[in-house]
């Protein structure tokens, strides 16, 4: 069954009070109390440390308000996104107040009252009334985009191929009036052979999808998503303990997917077009070899050093068509490398651009939507390591340092026209439940790409 649609009740629906108080502002808030009220909380040793909760009971018993810690102001600004886990089943409203940002507690409840639910039933959760003067509309939207990314991610392989990737897609052009165009499997020899030779092994066919929408004289902004939907690392393959969570390498296509979705309810200015390369990396008799040169849709020939670093590949050949028409703007979304997981934990993923511009507005856009990202270098003497003696590059530098930044210079070489873009190397899961982050699939940048694209192209 599919995960409950993250909603938020009409303002006005009876409800019971939420006090989200920060340890500042506890002396005052507890003076405020009534006088049983200041006992209880003093009985049960309430302070409001982040995700400390305390449920005062009315004259008659029952729950009259609920008192959430905030904890140091600015700490963990989606510590709201614990409440849905911490009540009990019943209806809820923020208490406004000054300094309190009730539209950000909103989207972290919706966060984190997500539950992936195909499979078994999730218990109830407590539901939340819209505040009072935030956009409630939007705030859904990106949370209904969040969750179908994550169930994306979330699904396992046996359920969620490249055929189901592409229903996605299509599904998400059917809800906004776009148009998918998809080459598949034979098809792709021709114009995209990386993608066909990354996905030939497989006896699910490999396809390039390919999703246009917005007015073509509007600026033109290209996501590309990484779509392996599962990767065994191919002939050079993995570790069993290595393919445990390899459903989750299609979460760069899973983050676009959802990023789109975002753009396209909001209706921003902008001709949008989303490419993912969707396969899975499979063993068989004509899989691709470690030492195969390949051909690529940009003309460059490529040795492949390593199966297991499939991803670029596929990536090369959509970048190449997407630079083509030199956009204002590409943002390339790829479960990419472990380098980054090493170098920036598994919360933060690593972004790359040569535009120092454009660098900065990331780094803000990934502040404001509370999606965070870190720069990394694209150091070019580095693009010596991806050397080949008989080809054009190699797919990995055959090294162990510097593998984010290879693997991004490696990109580049398949966009060269277009100066601004962004390649995300992202996790795509959360290893543990944080506030608004439960453990599972998470579509990483997808908040922050449409922030920054919602400031560059207004609605």
């Amino acid at each position: 069954m599919p995960s409950r649609p993250p909603e938020l009740l009409p303002p006005g629906t009876a409800a019971t009070p939420i006090a989200c108080l920060s340890l500042e502002e506890w002396p005052a808030a507890r003076d405020a109390l009534s006088r049983a009220q200041g006992a209880y909380c003093t009985a049960v040793d309430f302070t409001p440390k982040a995700g400390r909760i305390v449920l005062l009971p009315g004259e008659d018993g029952t729950l009259a308000r609920v008192l959430y810690g905030l904890g140091e102001t600015g700490e963990d600004r989606l510590v709201a996104g614990k409440l849905p886990g911490l009540l009990p089943p019943g209806t809820y409203r923020f208490e406004t107040r000054d300094g309190f940002d009730a539209a950000e507690a909103a989207l972290a409840w919706l966060l984190g009252g997500y539950r992936f639910a195909r499979y078994r039933t999730a218990s109830p959760s407590p539901g939340l009334v819209a505040p009072e003067g935030v956009d409630a509309a939007e705030i859904v939207r990106i949370a209904v985009a969040v969750a179908m990314g994550r169930d994306l991610v979330n699904t396992p392989a046996n359920d969620l191929g490249p055929a189901e990737i592409e229903a996605a897609a299509r599904a998400l052009a059917e809800r906004h009036g776009a148009a998918v165009a998809v080459t598949l499997g034979e098809d792709l020899a021709r114009d995209f052979p990386l993608v066909h030779a990354v996905g030939a092994a497989s006896p699910r066919a490999p396809r390039l999808i390919d999703l246009t929408w917005g007015p073509a004289d509007a600026p033109r902004v290209t996501l590309v998503g990484k779509g392996v939907a599962f990767d065994t690392g191919g002939l050079d393959i993995k570790p069993s303990s290595g393919m445990l969570l390899m459903k989750k390498d299609m979460g760069g296509a899973a983050a676009a997917l959802a990023a789109a979705d975002m753009v396209m309810g909001a209706g921003l200015r902008l001709r949008l077009r989303l490419l993912i390369p969707a396969v899975e990396n499979a063993v068989a008799g004509n899989a691709f070899r470690p030492g195969d040169v390949l051909a690529s849709r940009a003309g460059l020939s490529v040795e492949i050093g390593n199966t297991d670093a499939e991803g670029r590949l596929i990536l090369a050949d959509a970048l190449c068509l997407a630079d083509a028409e030199e956009p204002d703007l590409i943002v390339d979304f790829a479960t990419l490398t472990g380098a980054a997981r090493v170098a920036l934990g598994p919360d933060l993923p690593a972004f790359f651009t040569e535009d120092e511009d454009l660098a900065g507005a990331v780094m803000q856009a990934g502040a404001r939507a509370i999606d965070p990202v870190w720069r990394m270098p694209l150091h070019k003497p580095y693009a010596k390591l991806l050397d080949s003696k008989v080809a054009d590059i190699n797919n990995v530098s055959g090294g162990p340092f510097a593998g984010a930044i290879t693997a991004a210079l490696f990109l580049r070489r398949f966009a060269p026209k277009t100066r601004r873009h962004v390649h995300l190397d992202l996790y795509g899961w959360n290893p543990t439940t944080k506030p608004g982050r439960p453990e599972g699939g998470e579509v990483q940048g997808a908040r922050l790409v449409y922030r920054l694209l919602k400031d560059r192209y207004g609605a």
